[in-house]
């Protein structure tokens, strides 16, 4: 889809043509709501945005008016304590936050694999902590071609309890994300965690204190869940949040890389979603992630401001429009 049509036709984007105010750098503080603790978080990687550091990310947070960003951990790992010093004046002078960083080691697959990138977890997770980094988040396997669901679930166990200690002594939380698509549950032959339930009894076994949740609209809707459901955590329980909206479609039909934008066809009920985390007090990010064709076709710029439109209009409708 043309970018023009993609805007004309999603009703997230209404009225959409040029987006002067940020393209001449006349950012004002957006206006929230007395009551909202979320953080109206960019996550470049699920809109199609591709940057090359992390003062760069900080600079199209703060253009489209964001609230916090996601730390590029690596790269901080890596960082002189000047070169840290200036992503933190800068972060500081833009007024953002730290969103949640992304795990860089995979516990899904390979035993040689994990084991090599768990050995590098430490060094990067000082540097997260240097940089006043507290959130990691990552998302469970949905399926497997050779474990039985206990065979899974212990090494999940056993594995992330592992990467968990090492995130614990640099005060660090880890948020799981489960799958709860229904392709994807049956993608390999035994099928895996794909609900709220399922993650926290996987939190208990791990037991280290600071493993919650990553929660995603999509995936507590493609679960069959409910907004009480949600009420009955708390604040720690949740590291990150996801929002999308879902085609009007079965949900045998969905596919997890064809979502829309938070609020864009009204599928999913994001203001019971949301309700019930202000219910329970969540203060941490909330990050868009429509794995939209139509949006990663568009320039880091249009991207953003689009992204950032549509958690606005559903996160704080009360906010003027950032577009």
């Amino acid at each position: 889809m043309h970018r023009r049509d993609f805007i004309r036709t999603s009703g997230a984007m209404a009225g959409l043509a040029v987006w002067p105010t940020a393209a001449a750098g006349r950012i004002e503080p957006p206006r929230r709501q007395s009551d909202r603790l979320m953080k109206i978080a960019l996550t470049p990687g699920s809109i199609g945005v591709s940057v090359d550091n992390q003062l760069e990310l900080n600079a199209l947070a703060h253009r489209h008016r964001y609230e916090a960003v996601e730390p590029r951990a690596a790269e901080l790992a890596r960082m002189s304590p000047a070169q840290l010093e200036e992503v933190l004046t800068d972060l500081r002078d833009r007024h953002l936050e730290w969103a949640a960083a992304s795990l860089p080691v995979n516990f899904r697959d390979d035993e040689a694999v994990f084991r090599k990138e768990l050995a590098a977890l430490p060094a990067i997770a000082a540097g997260l902590q240097r940089a006043g980094v507290t959130r990691v988040g990552t998302y469970l396997p949905q399926s497997s071609a050779t474990l039985t669901y206990r065979r899974h679930f212990d090494l999940m166990t056993t594995r992330l309890r592992e990467v968990a200690i090492i995130l614990r002594d640099h005060g660090l939380r880890l948020g799981l994300e489960y799958i709860g698509t229904q392709r994807s549950l049956v993608a390999r032959r035994f099928p895996f965690i794909h609900t709220l339930a399922e993650t926290r009894e996987l939190i208990a076994a791990i037991g280290t204190g600071n493993v919650g949740l990553v929660l995603d609209t999509w995936h507590w809707y493609t679960a069959g869940e409910t907004a009480d459901e949600l009420r009955e955590l708390s604040n720690t329980d949740v590291v990150s949040v996801d929002l999308n909206d879902a085609p009007d479609i079965e949900l045998r039909d969905l596919r997890d890389n064809r979502r829309e934008l938070p609020g864009a066809t009204g599928v999913i009920d994001v203001a019971a979603f949301l309700g019930a985390l202000r219910a329970i007090g969540y203060d941490g990010p909330v990050r868009p992630e429509p794995f939209n064709q139509a949006v990663n076709a568009m320039d880091n710029d249009l991207a953003c401001a689009v992204a950032g439109d549509a958690l606005y209009r559903v996160v704080d409708p009360a906010a003027p429009s950032v577009l």
